[in-house]
């Protein structure tokens, strides 16, 4: 009996089972978490085609007001399926020299799921400025 003890203790059978039951969660959370930061940055990339198409919408078109401009910002981010894209916002200023603009700005949030615990919140905003070409006769 001692001896099948002995032989047991001394036997790796098993050992590469044992070590992929500690490994396999951690990388399962890992591999997981890298799924989580990309879907942030196509988040991040949705805001970036939003804002564009909004600014060429604020420029192109003749005296657009800023509910269309929102309107044209909301029909065009994609990417935000897990998070929460918030309203976008459309200001009007005017430079030192007195030219007209609209500053256009959109939010993103969301807690990333890493499956056995939540990561903190990410918050991404991106802003950008438009001149208004005006009407071309």
């Amino acid at each position: 009996m001692i001896a099948k003890l002995k032989r047991l203790g001394l036997s790796d059978r098993g050992a590469a089972a044992i070590e992929l039951a500690f490994a396999l969660p951690i990388l399962i959370v890992l591999i997981y978490g890298i799924f989580q930061v990309g879907v942030a940055y196509q988040a991040s990339a949705g805001m970036q085609h939003a804002l564009g198409e909004g600014a060429r919408y604020a420029t192109l078109f003749p005296t657009p007001d800023n509910d269309q401009i929102k309107d044209r910002i909301k029909g065009k981010v994609f990417g935000v399926g897990i998070g929460n894209f918030d309203d976008p916002t459309v200001t009007d200023g005017t430079d030192a020299d007195g030219t007209a603009y609209k500053d256009l700005g959109v939010t993103f949030k969301m807690t990333p799921n890493f499956l056995f615990f939540m990561g903190p919140q990410i918050n991404l905003s991106r802003t950008k400025r438009v001149y208004s070409a005006g009407r071309i006769a």
